[in-house]
């Protein structure tokens, strides 16, 4: 497995989105998803300054997360259309954001199971036409499963996949796939080949969400499910501000699965 490793500039919130970006860097990761905080930091000189700390460092933002991703339900899956026409000129901006970045990937939460207004028929045509958009910058629209939301049930990533075809494609977060009550490994096989990126983090009995190395998660068994599927993706760190992350704690969890892939490969080396 040659995943790389990289972080969120969400688990240092919240710390300003550029300090994240510098300590990160900093500290030796190289391979970033830029969480936005709000509109100003969308702004061209904003990005001017998120582009000289990546080239200095040799860093690639792999992915962007819109800090709007609470608002979906509203903006883009009620059931009036016309917003849902406004809120796709609404996400050019986070779209125009990743391509200007080098961003492969933007973050969709969804629609979240309490305003549930539209079929998922009907989500997924909203979708399809939001990727649509997304790829005229060049840029991939990827669903995340996310915790209260449709796309947190495995039926609607079955469904979506169906529906959507090669348009279907998603990121896996392991943290809200527990909070979900699911194996993150169950998830994975059933995002199948429309799985291109990962939200990554441990757990044990009580926490669901920490950083890697910090809990009981079985890394190795869930990268020997993902070689199966045959992800051939990149991870990101993904933990929440709120568990009162310092850089020291988040470099030990990059080295702990850095370790763990490296080991993995010697191991294959071995067998071959």
């Amino acid at each position: 497995m040659t995943m790389k490793i990289g972080a969120s500039t969400g688990c240092l919130y919240p710390e300003l989105t550029e300090n994240s970006l510098k300590l990160l860097s900093d500290a030796g990761f190289d391979l970033f998803e830029i969480f936005f905080n709000t509109f100003s930091e969308l702004e061209p000189d904003f990005l001017d300054k998120i582009i000289f700390l990546c080239t200095g460092c040799g860093a690639k933002i792999a992915s962007i997360h819109p800090f709007t991703s609470a608002y979906e339900s509203y903006l883009l899956f009620s059931g009036y259309e016309r917003r849902f026409i406004d809120g796709v000129r609404m996400y050019d901006m986070f779209f125009r954001t990743a391509a200007k970045l080098g961003a492969e990937y933007v973050v969709l939460h969804g629609m979240q199971c309490a305003f549930s207004s539209v079929t998922i028929e009907e989500y997924c045509r909203r979708f399809a036409l939001l990727s649509d958009e997304a790829a005229s910058f060049g840029v991939t629209l990827l669903q995340e499963n996310v915790y209260r939301h449709i796309s947190g049930s495995i039926d609607t990533i079955r469904r979506m996949r169906e529906l959507l075809g090669e348009k279907a494609a998603f990121v896996l977060d392991t943290k809200q796939a527990r909070r979900c009550g699911y194996d993150p490994c169950d998830v994975a096989v059933e995002m199948k080949d429309s799985l291109k990126y990962l939200h990554i983090s441990d757990s044990n009995e009580n926490e669901s969400c920490l950083l890697p190395g910090s809990g009981s998660f079985d890394f190795n068994h869930f990268f020997d499910i993902l070689e199966k599927t045959g992800y051939s993706g990149n991870a990101v760190i993904e933990v929440y501000g709120q568990t009162k992350n310092d850089i020291g704690s988040v470099i030990n969890a990059k080295r702990y699965l850095d370790k763990l892939i490296s080991d993995r490969a010697k191991r294959i080396c071995m067998n071959v």
